[in-house]
């Protein structure tokens, strides 16, 4: 909380110091001046009113004045201190609020007279802007958007509402949420029903079961979300025409639509999804690329503009961040597809773009855009040449803008520097602005004051000098003060005659300020002005300084004194038709001596409607201007319900290239009705063409590359939300000598052209290494020799260069460039300096993708960003950084981690003597050392601030010399492998798995002996796309010397269980298996695993083909060598498996799993021509002949995600390297459709069940699947939701595991070790600090990953409750004992009893002590199956080291030796090069494995997306 502000004696700290009443015609102004000690914020008018409302952010109060700003006072009713923040509603010009940062905030019906308290049982949200939503029709319905929180690391967002103005305490909407808006949130937007205008609301829901905002969901209610049972009365949209969207990030209500903007995993493209009833949506369209740009949405790149009532107007950021420009575009009337309307506009960094409309007049817009575009474009730190434009035909046109017969430019939006509105108000025809005269835009302070009075047409130049300036009544008045940056402003000037004369007004009692806001009521109609200033003076600086012009006449206007006025004349002053029609106004004569004193009453229009011109048209959707013509540059957008059949011959009526603007009202004429009338289509030229039809052949394409070993590939994988559909692949070849030149492809390998922009760069010798980022797969870095890095932001389409700080470092031990997982324009580099012989590696930081870098700390070994979107702890804020760095400036000095919130401004040590820090999903794990003890220490934080250390399991020792190795841990636990057991050279060879609870402190066993290599790689692998599926080796010999024997088990609950895999269940074609059975010790199906892999981008399974795996394995005890291996495939989650082929064949998996590819590949294979297939997941196989001679394959390649229909061949002939495009698209023609009639879908429904577990629930809740259905001549949108169903199940005892320190018995009971103590429960307090209570040790806990609700509570179950400190009262109200409740409990039991005995006196036939078959008893744990659960036991001597593995270890710093040397980085190390914390040896690199399940589909460091070398490795390799 804050720290808050003794109460200030006399509040105001002042009174009006100068004040002249007035009460006759006089020649000055009245002035009231008032003084504070701190800046006025958040000042607000009223609506219709001179009543106003600021905030004292410093001391948190409000004040208010009820005079326009002339007398003021601190509000009563709100306790000192309290105000945190100030919200005006924003449909009731009566009401207001006070938010504070407890439950209890302020309301206001009356202007802020009197103040109420209101309750909202939730506090304001660190993480959300718009804390109130308020609904336009009903002022007293409101959604308040809060945040809940049980501990420090346990908070929900949570959305409140009221229906009644808060006068009872809000009720809970939903819990889990990111933000939520009424459907009536703006009073021009409707459903079109009554009833759903009044309660519809809209609320981003998080998952369940992930932190991503790529996870987000859209809901919709009509009854508060109200709940019946387990369900929920809400429902998803479909977003996308037909089927709903995840990853929605935002929701915005602009006039009559609302937009909402969605985001994917591996893009910062948005998706823009638009509707205007909120039953309809449509996804919005945008211009083909062209030029120098495109006009792709991207993430923190787009700006939503001032909209007109019929259209949509956005902003596009078209170049890189340091200094922005970018596009303006238009939409049609439903806000879908989008026109360009300008090229160039200036933007900042902050998003603002100079652009504003003319208040009240439709088609009036001023832009500002860059002269100088390509010299920017080439190099950011150009300084723009910026001009303004005008356009009266809402930007179809555009014009240069004049006074006095010179152009002028005008400064705008980005360089802000008032409140409101830059140029113009609701005074009609009345514009100012400072500018100046010239070829192009000069600085601010060298600008003079402009005004025109028609409406831009035309402008005059009125003072020397920048100057703010205000509108009051409608414009009779015009009030400016010269702007300053000292405090040396002694005057302000004002104008009754639209700017023609001026008069200077000096400040009351010599007073001198820096003028901050000149401002007036919202509406311009008052004769009342504020004016804010800071003066030199030490306290009571900040001075609101109230003018009143009411006493300079005494006449009020009357009609003689009022003009019409036409927003656009010919030459002979007759009114000319702007938008289809002529607009007009009455106001008041310039020369008049009278004032309007209308307060609060707008000026109204009068239109005509003209006849329809060319002028009233422009260029459709994807048509360009050229010789006086529109052409198609792009896919013509269809009318609705136009080529439904399919058919890409069929044709429609369609635009005629031009459309009426929008918002035009012009009449047609039989001339343009003719001239413009839909023209006929044909559907293959619309967006979305329907595909050829299908033809059940495999296409090829073939590309030689020359003479060539190797090569390095990259896949750009496609997001969700991008609108393209490219398949872009970067390759290099090699050999172990050179590389060659980088190739790209856009269609997955069938047309390949060299980048140009690198050709120069590999000649001379300059590319070190390419390196994608892992967040943001449309990108990809090169990195040079000579401190340079280009760079491609679109996939190859454009190319962009920048410069690093500092030298590579010489022995880096991980990548020299991080990543922000959110932000792609935030950079860190790890350089190496040097300063009198000595070397040190410093970190630089850079927020704008390297175009400015800042200095970080110096001998740091490594740093991260751990700031993300998907982990809202308190303190983890998006900026957040962590290095490990030597606490002196000496690399012999002991390291210590260190952690900024601020880029370095300041920074805390968080630990010390550490060795090194992992983060794996939402966990930071960091090894330190005791000396003392010889051991390592492992502590755990969500937050990145507080480190808490972890308990293991008793017995647990890590020895100093060894260390951990974090595995992917996506379901809410940390996944620890811990050393147990090292060869003679320190190399590892097996450990133990242990597992955390929710925040990563405290652990139990989950499997032991595990296998591991010298590299400290783990035979640990999650299945892709599903929860909890687990595959691990296991040495089942670990007490005896020579070669380990492995066995492979399974685990369907994140290592709750342990199984064996089960061999097919009979023979099959290609011979006889050695045994049978359904998974044992002496009889399973056992896989090579990670430690093995050739190619670590190679796993079991791919996250879009949910439940199916390959593997090369064999059935018997142990696991054989490779040579000997088969390959295997489940497509039920390695519950039951099958042999597809005899030997290795490596496997491809496209369209979702409904295509699979093998081959022959080498070393493992002699040379091929062919691959084989299944559109049947595997039920049957075909062959197809790629090549009539036997070639040498090295792998077979498609997108990671699994959702392509294209493969790509590598391997090499006579001719060398080639790459062959296999295209199965021709097997389907259309997108599969979903339907919940079953007989009508596309689809069947696959739910992954646990073998043990028939009800099909796993982890507290049963989810279904879409799976095509074979046969089916369709494929799946890449888009497409796979998940159809989550439905939460009763606890059970699978749902819970043993807790710290006990371990299952015999019976499969949790027991506590012996000599060893429970966990002390009160920590639950603590760590929880609303909770009112806590439980005894049960030797239960749930499992971190379950949301089982009702059921069993083994963690409560028989143990006794104790009340948390400070809570004791709440504990007694909770389990206190009535009279009534004591009545009840004696005298039921007794009559209870009592109808027993009776009854079974009447009944009882001699069954007391029969002999009952069948019918044996239960106890509370044998109602369910027995579980298997963490068995905790004591080692002695377990090392540790903490590096975290990753499953995609084929990294851009690639260890080949031929290569690492090229790159001059030494040749030894591991594949991969990376490190163990402390652990004897080399300094190789600590990284971790990501997310599976939930999380990116492949691991954070490194992905298949990453350098790889084939065909080098030996026969035995996997």
């Amino acid at each position: 909380m804050r720290a808050r502000g003794a109460l200030q004696a006399a509040v105001l700290l002042a009174s009006a110091l100068w004040a002249t009443p007035l009460s006759a015609k006089t020649d000055h102004p009245t002035i009231s001046v008032t003084a504070f000690d701190n800046i006025p914020r958040n000042l607000n008018y009223f609506r219709d009113s001179d009543t106003i409302l600021f905030q004292d952010i410093r001391e948190n109060n409000v004040y208010r004045s009820d005079d326009g700003g002339a007398k003021w006072k601190q509000v009563d009713g709100v306790r000192d201190g309290d105000a945190y923040e100030l919200w005006m509603h924003e449909f009731d010009n009566e009401r207001a609020y006070i938010i504070t940062e407890g439950t209890k905030h302020y309301r206001t019906t009356d202007r802020g007279k009197s103040w109420t308290v209101f309750e909202t049982d939730a506090v304001i949200s660190m993480w959300r802007p718009d804390v109130l939503q308020f609904h336009a029709d009903d002022p007293d319905r409101i959604i308040f958007n809060g945040l809940q929180c049980s501990s420090l690391i346990d908070c929900h967002e949570v959305a409140m509402y009221t229906t009644d103005g808060f006068k009872t305490p809000a009720k809970r909407l939903r819990i889990d949420t990111d933000g939520c808006w009424w459907a009536k949130s703006s009073d021009l937007f409707t459903t079109g029903d009554k009833d759903l205008d009044k309660n519809r609301i809209l609320c981003i829901s998080m998952d369940a079961f992930s932190t991503r905002r790529q996870d987000q969901r859209l809901l919709i209610s009509d009854d508060y979300f109200k709940t019946s049972g387990s369900d929920i009365q809400e429902f998803e949209p479909n977003l996308d025409t037909n089927k709903p969207v995840q990853g929605v990030v935002n929701v915005a209500v602009v006039k009559k639509y609302i937009l909402v903007a969605t985001t994917s995993i591996n893009t910062d493209e948005m998706a823009l999804f638009v509707t205007d009833d909120t039953k309809k949506w449509h996804r919005a369209v945008f211009p083909t690329a062209h030029d120098s740009h495109d006009h792709r949405i991207m993430e923190e790149a787009y700006t939503v503009l001032e909209s007109t009532n019929y259209s949509i107007q956005i902003d596009v950021m078209t170049t890189r961040p340091s200094n922005p420009m970018g596009v303006l575009l238009t939409s049609n009337s439903n806000g879908t597809f989008f026109t360009e309307n300008i090229e160039h506009t200036n933007r900042n960094q902050d998003g603002h773009v100079d652009f504003e409309k003319i208040a009240g007049i439709q088609g009036i817009f001023l832009v500002n855009t860059v002269d100088n575009w390509k010299d920017v474009e080439k190099n950011p730190n150009t300084k723009k040449k910026k001009v303004t434009e005008i356009t009266f035909d809402d930007g179809r046109t555009f014009e240069p803008v004049t006074a006095d017969g010179k152009r002028i430019h005008l400064h705008s939006v980005t360089e802000l520097s008032n409140l409101g509105r830059v140029y113009s108000s609701p005074a009609p025809g009345l514009v100012m602005a400072v500018g100046n005269t010239g070829d192009y835009l000069e600085d601010y302070a060298d600008g003079s004051l402009y005004v025109s009075d028609d409406a831009g047409l035309t402008w005059t130049k009125a003072l020397d000098g920048p100057h703010k300036y205000e509108f009051g009544d409608q414009g009779s008045v015009l009030m400016t003060i010269k702007d300053s940056i000292k405090e040396n402003i002694d005057e302000f000037s004002y104008s009754l005659d639209h700017g023609k004369t001026w008069t200077q007004e000096p400040l009351p009692g010599g007073l001198k300020i820096r003028p901050y806001i000149l401002t007036t009521t919202p509406d311009s109609t008052s004769l009342k002005f504020l004016l804010i200033g800071k003066t030199d003076k030490e306290s009571e600086s900040w001075k609101i300084i109230a003018v009143d012009f009411d006493g300079l006449h005494e006449a009020t206007c009357k009609d003689s004194d009022m003009e019409e006025w036409s927003a656009r004349i010919d030459k002979d002053g007759k009114p000319t038709c702007l938008m289809g029609h002529t607009q007009s106004y009455r106001r008041r004569k310039k020369t008049a001596e009278c004032f309007l004193k209308q307060e609060f009453k707008h000026a109204m229009v009068e239109t005509t409607d003209c006849d329809c011109t060319d002028l009233d048209y422009e260029c459709d959707y994807n048509f360009v201007k050229e010789d006086g013509k529109c052409v198609s540059r792009g896919p013509i957008a269809p009318p609705e319900g136009a080529c439904r059949d399919g058919d890409p011959e069929s044709t429609f009526l369609g635009t005629s290239g031009y459309r009426k603007i929008p918002g035009n009202t012009c009449k047609l004429t039989s001339e343009t009705e003719e001239k413009y009338k839909e023209q006929r289509r044909k559907c293959s030229d619309i967006v979305g063409a329907p595909s050829a039809p299908a033809t059940g052949v495999v296409k090829q394409t073939r590309t030689s590359f020359g003479k060539w070993t190797s090569l390095e590939r990259h896949y750009l994988e496609l997001g969700g939300s991008s609108s393209g559909n490219e398949e872009t692949i970067i390759m290099r070849p090699e050999s172990r000598s050179e590389g060659g030149s980088v190739w790209i492809s856009h269609d997955h390998g069938k047309k390949w052209k060299e980048i140009d922009e690198l050709k120069d760069d590999i000649k001379k010798g300059k590319l070190l290494g390419i390196m994608p980022n892992p967040y943001f797969k449309d990108m990809i870095f090169f990195i040079m020799k000579d401190k340079r890095i280009k760079y491609t932001a679109d996939r190859g389409h454009r190319f962009h260069t920048f410069d690093v700080p500092t030298n590579m470092p010489k022995d880096p031990t991980g990548y020299p460039l991080k990543f922000h997982p959110d932000r792609k324009n935030w950079l860190l580099w790890e350089g190496q300096m040097c300063k009198d012989e000595e070397c040190y590696t410093k970190v630089s930081w850079s927020k704008d993708r390297g175009d400015e870098w800042h200095s970080g700390p110096h001998y740091i070994e490594h740093c991260e960003f751990t700031g993300s979107s998907a982990y809202k702890y308190p303190n983890r804020e998006e900026e957040q950084i962590l290095c490990v760095k030597h606490k002196l400036e000496d690399e012999k000095s002991p390291r210590v981690l260190v952690s900024t919130n601020d880029w370095f401004d300041h920074e805390k040590i968080r630990e010390e003597n550490v060795r090194d820090f992992a983060t794996m999903s939402e966990f930071i794990v960091v090894a330190t050392e005791d000396k003392a003890k010889e051991t390592l220490r492992a502590h755990a934080s969500l937050d990145g601030t507080t480190f808490a250390e972890t308990h293991f399991p008793s017995g647990f020792k890590v020895d100093h010399q060894r260390g951990y190795t974090v595995l992917e841990s996506s379901t809410h636990a940390v996944n620890l492998f811990v050393v147990t057991d090292v060869g003679g050279e320190g190399e590892c060879e097996f450990g133990t798995i242990i597992k955390s609870n929710s925040n990563g402190t405290s652990y139990v066993l989950s499997a032991k002996n595990v296998n591991c290599n010298e590299a400290y790689f783990v035979d640990f692998e999650k299945m892709q796309g599903l929860e909890g599926v687990v595959l691990v080796n296991v040495v089942a010999n670990p007490t005896e010397k020579g070669a380990k024997k492995l066995q492979s088990k399974i685990s369907h609950n994140d290592g709750a269980a342990w199984a064996y895999l089960p061999p097919p269940p009979k023979d099959d074609d290609f011979g006889k298996f050695p045994c049978h059975s359904e998974g044992s010790e002496s009889c399973a199906l056992h896989l090579h695993g990670y430690t093995e892999r050739r190619d670590r981008t190679k796993t079991f399974s791919t996250e879009t083909a949910v439940g199916i795996l390959f593997g090369w394995g064999n059935v018997g005890a142990t696991l054989e060598e490779a040579g000997k291996a088969d390959t295997f495939m489940s497509t039920d989650a390695g519950i039951t498996w099958q042999r597809i082929k005899k030997g290795r064949w490596v496997w491809a998996i496209g369209d979702q799993g409904s295509v699979i590819v093998l081959v022959e590949a080498s070393p493992s294979a002699k040379a091929t021509n062919v691959v084989q297939y299944t559109l049947d997941y595997g039920a049957t196989w075909k062959e197809y002949e790629f090549s009539k001679e036997k070639v040498e394959v090295w792998d077979i390649t498609t997108l990671r995600s699994g959702n392509s229909r294209n493969f790509l061949l590598w391997g090499q002939d006579d001719d060398g390297l080639f790459s062959m495009n296999l295209d199965f698209s021709g097997f389907s023609d259309h997108i599969c459709k979903s339907d919940d009639n079953p007989s009508k879908s596309d689809y069947i429904i696959f739910s992954p069940q646990h073998p043990k577990q028939p009800d099909g629930c796993l982890f507290g809740h049963k989810a279904e699947y879409l799976r095509k259905k074979p046969g089916k001549e369709c494929y799946n949108d890449f888009k497409m939701q796979l998940l159809y169903t989550e439905l939460n199940c009763s606890c059970t005892r699978q749902d819970f595991e043993c807790d710290f320190n006990y371990e299952l018995d015999g019976h499969d009971q949790c027991k506590l070790v012996e000599g060893l103590s429970p966990q002390d429960p009160k920590i639950w307090c603590s760590e929880h600090k609303d909770a009112v209570e806590w439980f005894e040790p049960t030797g239960y806990r749930r499992v971190p990953l379950t949301t089982c609700v009702g059921g069993l509570a083994l963690d409560q179950q028989g143990a006794e409750s104790h009340p948390c400190d400070n809570h004791e009262d709440e504990y007694n109200r909770k389990h206190g004992t009535s009279g009534v409740a004591i009545f009840f409990a004696v005298v039921i039991p007794i009559a209870a009893a009592a109808a027993v005995g009776w009854y079974v006196w009447r009944n009882w036939s001699g069954k007391f002590g029969q002999i009952r078959l069948g019918e044996q008893g239960q106890s509370a744990f044998d109602s369910d199956q027995p579980w298997v659960k963490y068995p905790v036991i004591v080692l002695s001597a377990v090392v540790a080291v903490i590096s975290a593995m990753p499953v995609l270890a084929a990294g851009l710093w690639r260890t080949a030796k031929g290569v690492a040397e090229r790159w001059g980085l030494g040749g030894s190390g591991g594949r991969g090069s990376w490190t163990r914390l402390g652990g004897g040896g080399g300094a190789q690199r600590f990284t971790t494995r990501d997310s599976f399940a939930r999380g990116r589909g492949d691991y954070a460091v490194v992905d298949e997306d990453e350098g790889e070398l084939l065909g080098e490795d030996s026969d035995e390799e996997v």
